[in-house]
């Protein structure tokens, strides 16, 4: 059946302007004043503002990590996603040593197919190279699996001869790596030194990880990248002295895109200093910064220099964070954050003044549509467009509870937050799954095959 959302205002990253969207065989058939309701169901959103469905690039739902598996998995890790808006999520599938890229992507397949409630697609993890894997490439792009991960820190960590390598044979492709940029050596240093001294509490998290670890990693991986000649992406960037060596590289004429999340523009490292156990519901990594972090990462933002903000949902219990209670190194590193990133954004970002809402459109939904290669299917309202809207009513208040989320954890790291606005409602392709805030149909997302990254 048609369906006509009536009277809203359409978000985009040019404006935002009172249009009708009529939706048709899961597409967007038509945008603009006055259409028609013949034949057509209609939703009356006078009031509301309609972005195209949210896309949230950086998950990790099913994860084997740490000595444990993740909270969610993709059944609840999407529910909880398309309840706040996000219609299309990119987890990370992994190679593991000894493994191929394809039989990493049958693993994940496996994980997903037939349990998500968002449509879905993958980046590919990267844990070693050789000319077989190189070969591979080719057969991932035919997948639709169009951007990878490296990481210079944890047992994944490759060196810095194999992201060259990954760098260049991407290039040739027009694929694209998302790196994780922390200096693994300094960390290990840090740590030993930290147990060494019997300070195996929570606050030598980030003690270990400082700020300087991750500038550094980032400095050298945009190095490697500008002797590649390769594009790249700084993910989860957290600290203004990253941001600078993004800068410099884009003064020296590099292409580099950046990375940040809700948590490390709303939360400081005072949260590790918490009594007894409660700072490690915050152990992330990299960790939470300094207030003058966020505030560079909020400038970022408005300025254009940071194009994306995704969560990097890693969640697990407060139960499963009591592995690490004698040892901060074995505390799982990862919080939730898919069901809350679009309305943080709408209430402490737009509401508070400090971005637009043709920014905080660029950011959740075009920008990452272009970056992973599903522009203009999804990220815009535009006629021939996937049937993906998000309904956000900016009157509406919350609070953000645990006992209210849908994401599959104890605790939730913005307990009892007051925000202005509520996602009222969400289309998947022209089908509503989310009315008055509540899931209504799960179990409908598809694989999304991408193809290769825009500027």
């Amino acid at each position: 059946m048609k369906k006509l959302l009536k009277g809203g205002q359409v978000v985009s990253p040019s404006g935002v302007s009172l249009m009708d969207v009529l939706l048709e065989n899961e597409k967007i058939s038509a945008v603009g004043q006055g259409l028609s309701g013949e034949d057509a169901q209609v939703e009356d959103v006078t009031g509301k503002l309609l972005f195209p469905g949210f896309i949230d690039a950086h998950t990790h739902f099913d994860l084997h990590v740490a000595g444990t598996v993740t909270a969610d998995d993709f059944a609840t890790g999407t529910k909880a996603a398309i309840r706040g808006g996000t219609t299309t999520i990119v987890d990370f599938g992994t190679q593991y040593p000894g493994e191929t890229m394809e039989e990493g992507l049958r693993n994940w397949r496996q994980k997903a197919d037939g349990k998500c409630s968002c449509d879905y697609g993958f980046h590919m993890s990267i844990t070693e190279w050789s000319p077989e894997l190189s070969q591979e490439i080719d057969r991932m792009m035919e997948a639709g699996i169009t951007s990878f991960k490296l990481y210079m820190t944890y047992d994944t960590q490759v060196d810095d001869k194999t992201i060259y390598q990954v760098l260049k044979r991407l290039k040739e492709v027009k694929g694209i790596a998302g790196v994780h940029c922390e200096n693994s050596g300094v960390i290990a240093a840090l740590q030993e030194e930290a147990i060494a001294g019997g300070r195996i509490g929570v606050a030598s998290h980030p003690a270990t990880r400082p700020a300087q670890a991750e500038a550094e990693a980032i400095g050298r991986l945009l190095r490697l990248a500008q002797i590649a000649q390769a594009p790249v992406m700084v993910v989860h960037l957290t600290c203004e002295e990253g941001l600078k060596e993004i800068r410099a590289a884009r003064e020296r004429g590099q292409e580099v895109y950046a990375e940040t999340c809700p948590q490390y523009l709303l939360m400081d490292d005072q949260l590790y200093q918490l009594p007894g156990f409660e700072g490690a519901k915050y152990v992330i990594a990299p960790p939470l910064r300094k207030k003058r972090d966020q505030d560079a990462l909020w400038k970022g933002l408005e300025e254009g220099e940071i194009q994306t903000i995704s969560t990097d949902h890693c969640s697990f219990t407060t139960r499963q964070k009591e592995l690490g209670k004698e040892d901060f190194r074995k505390i799982p590193g990862g919080m939730p954050g898919v069901e809350t990133r679009g309305i943080l954004l709408y209430s402490e970002g737009v509401e508070k003044g400090r971005i637009s809402l043709e920014k905080m459109c660029a950011l959740l939904a075009e920008n990452p549509a272009k970056l992973y290669g599903m522009y203009p299917k999804k990220g815009v309202i535009a006629p021939g467009s996937d049937g993906d809207i998000v309904v956000l009513d900016p009157a509406a208040e919350d609070v953000i509870t645990a006992r209210d989320q849908l994401q599959n954890v104890d605790y939730t790291p913005f307990e009892g937050k007051k925000v202005k606005g509520r996602i009222q409602s969400v289309y998947l392709r022209g089908q509503k799954v989310v009315e008055n805030h509540q899931v209504v149909q799960e179990l409908k997302g598809q694989y999304v095959a991408r193809g290769t990254y825009q500027r």
